[in-house]
């Protein structure tokens, strides 16, 4: 496994013992991911997750009068503790502290992104504010559970962003109304045009209409065309760019940040045209792993709710790094250090934000259930879809119409062992929500089957066979 790259200080002898322990740490946890045979113990990953901290302690114990240094031995307990951190989630156990190292990570480097394009909705900000909140309750309730090592970090990596949230928000604090509405369209304009530019395919047709759109726009803003004479338009965006520098404290008119986005759209729809999704031959690689690792993850999404293992992100999130981190003062750069051109820049750019993006929503999307109830719990999501689709639909005429679904919840009902869902002789972690999930798809299971019987007794119909069956139907009330 290829560790970041990074400035390499010296390493002091003394870390020698704790880095050899932390690779075979680390080797561990890769085979551990590796193995698809059986499900991921709570009690493996404990083990490890002990074992790492012990390394933290020494180190920190090393290290108490040169508390800034940085080395090898760091990228590699980097790389154990987003691993450890994955694997909480895939256990279930995502409301304790380890389990929010991985999310941090994401999240800074999401952050860092949006300052970066410059361009974003409130939604975002907003989603990212909320997560923050509650991963900072989840460190205070783990303060007398977790290393306080490792508490200390994440708190610290916290501030970072909600430090990088205020540079966000200021820009956007004075928008309001048809201006907040004409800047979320802009936004989502740029973001469409940012997609297509990245096709495999050059949909000229498409990036027409979103031209008509911008030009529509530009009119109703009483806006006039910005010919550039004597500049290219990667020039002129460049400078659009800066009207509206994002920075802690800065703020500025609806009306400037409105119409330089508006600018820089039309621009990017010029500097796209000309290029035809064709990126400078000399960051074609990069391109390439980019894309290959935004449809991996796109595919993901078709499939998460079945087969997502969180561990499995660790390997994109890893590719994701190296490319981010082999940029010089921000720029991708080729082989002889010489930066990319605007449309280059800005296309890796929109590349590794997206992909990142949608580590940071499987990440969140993550229930709070080991992967070996995984099976059963998204079967119990499917049920509890169904019958609300039945009860929008108008519900059933006839309580037999509900047999299929309580056959269904009865035999899962009865997979349990003294009222636990269990793997062999474990009891693997997520039963309460496992559980409170069987129960609602009862209880929506035995609303529609009354229901029935109302309309049918308002009709005069006569139940005959179909008397209730609370224990059939609902055999959670009847315990």
């Amino acid at each position: 496994m290829t560790d970041s790259p990074a400035v390499r200080v010296p390493l002091d002898p003394e870390e020698q013992p704790i880095l050899d322990r932390v690779l075979i740490i680390r080797d561990h946890l890769s085979l551990l991911k590796g193995d698809r045979s059986t499900y991921v113990k709570s009690a493996d990953v404990v083990k490890y997750h002990n074992q790492l901290v012990e390394q933290v302690e020494q180190l920190n114990r090393i290290r108490a009068n040169k508390r800034d240094e940085q080395n090898r031995v760091d990228t590699v307990l980097d790389d154990c503790f987003r691993l450890i951190s994955l694997f909480f989630l895939t256990i279930g156990r995502n409301r304790e502290a380890p389990a929010i190292y991985a999310c941090v990570s994401t999240v800074k480097r999401l952050l860092d992104h949006l300052v970066e394009a410059g361009f974003y909705l409130p939604a975002d900000v907003k989603s990212i504010e909320e997560h923050l909140d509650k991963w900072e309750q989840t460190i205070i309730r783990g303060k007398d559970q977790h290393s306080e090592h490792l508490l200390t970090l994440l708190k610290a990596r916290i501030d970072l962003c909600r430090a990088t949230l205020r540079e966000l928000k200021s820009p956007l604090a004075k928008l309001e109304g048809n201006m907040m509405k004409t800047y979320e369209k802009l936004v989502s304009i740029l973001r469409s045009l940012s997609a297509s530019n990245c096709r495999s395919k050059f949909p000229a047709q498409e990036v027409k209409e979103f031209e008509k759109q911008l030009l529509e726009i530009q009119a109703e803003l009483h806006e006039s065309p910005d010919p550039h004479e004597g500049k290219t338009a990667e020039e002129v965006y460049v400078e659009r760019m800066a009207m509206v520098q994002i920075c802690d404290g800065c703020t500025h008119s609806p009306d400037t940040v409105v119409k330089s986005l508006l600018a820089r759209c039309i621009l990017w729809v010029e500097i796209i045209q000309q290029k035809q999704g064709k990126i400078d031959p000399r960051f074609q690689e990069p391109f390439d792993k980019l894309i290959k690792v935004k449809r991996a993850l796109e595919h993901m999404n078709l499939t998460q709710a079945w087969s997502l293992r969180e561990t499995d992100l660790y390997d994109y999130q890893r590719s994701l790094d190296r490319v981010d981190e082999s940029r010089v003062d921000g720029n991708f750069v080729d082989a002889e250090g010489k930066p990319a051109d605007l449309h280059a820049q800005r296309t890796l750019l929109y590349l590794l934000r997206k992909s990142y993006a949608f580590i940071y929503q499987y990440i969140i999307s993550s229930e709070p259930v080991s992967e070996a109830l995984m099976p059963i719990y998204n079967q119990l999501l499917t049920l509890k879809r169904c019958l609300i689709e039945v009860k929008k639909s108008g519900g059933v005429d006839s309580p037999r119409e509900l047999y299929p679904y309580s056959m269904k919840l009865n035999s899962i009902d009865n997979m349990k062992k003294d009222g636990k869902f269990m793997v062999g002789n474990d009891i693997p972690e997520g039963q309460s929500s496992v559980s409170a999930l069987l129960a609602e798809c009862f209880d929506l299971a035995y609303e529609l089957r009354n229901d029935a019987d109302d309309r049918n007794e308002e009709n005069g119909a006569g139940n005959g066979l179909e008397q209730p069956r609370a224990q059939e139907l609902n055999p959670v009330r009847a315990e």
